[in-house]
């Protein structure tokens, strides 16, 4: 079992309550629901929200840690947003925000256009763009959605990069 599923999760100002097998956490960001997999148990009372096993399996104990990281990632992101930045470069690559929709310009002949999620939003400054969200699987996965329409090259380092990512550069032809 994870060491870290073994201590309880401090709930801090959140309303977290398990019923019928799916975990509600609520707070002033937003509401998140999580179904819980039968073979966990999660209770919460006054020192905090303890997710343990039902059984000894080998599912059950790969699942606490699993589950508790969720619970502590739902807990803090109600509280405070999760936020990912892309920075997009490259010469006559462009981003638009048209409404729910982000338009990409990236040297295709086409331009593509990816729906925000509902409960993501997305501020464009020039070639950045943040998106932030209270719920971390959602921003996670729009953000990885983004950057998989032009990966950053290793040549020039043109494409779409997380702001902390660091694109190692290969050297090139070298000319005789």
């Amino acid at each position: 079992m994870s060491r870290l599923a073994k201590k309880p999760i401090a709930a801090g100002k959140a309303e977290v309550s398990v019923a019928g097998g799916t975990l509600t956490v609520k707070g002033s960001k937003g509401t998140l629901t999580k179904r819980v997999h039968p073979t966990i148990s999660i209770v919460v009372d006054d020192t905090g929200i303890v997710v343990t096993p039902k059984d000894s399996s080998r599912l059950a104990k790969a699942l606490t840690g699993t589950f508790a990281s969720h619970v502590r990632n739902m807990v803090q992101g109600v509280e405070t947003p999760f936020t990912k930045t892309l920075v997009l470069e490259g010469v006559g690559y462009r981003m638009e925000l048209k409404g729910k929709e982000l338009v990409l310009s990236v040297g295709f002949s086409h331009t593509v256009s990816l729906t925000v999620p509902d409960d993501v939003t997305a501020t464009l400054e020039k070639n950045t763009l943040t998106l932030s969200s209270y719920n971390k699987e959602s921003v996670g996965q729009f953000a990885a959605n983004v950057r998989r329409v032009k990966k950053p090259e290793p040549y020039l380092g043109k494409g779409i990069r997380y702001s902390d990512e660091v694109v190692r550069r290969k050297q090139g032809k070298k000319a005789v």
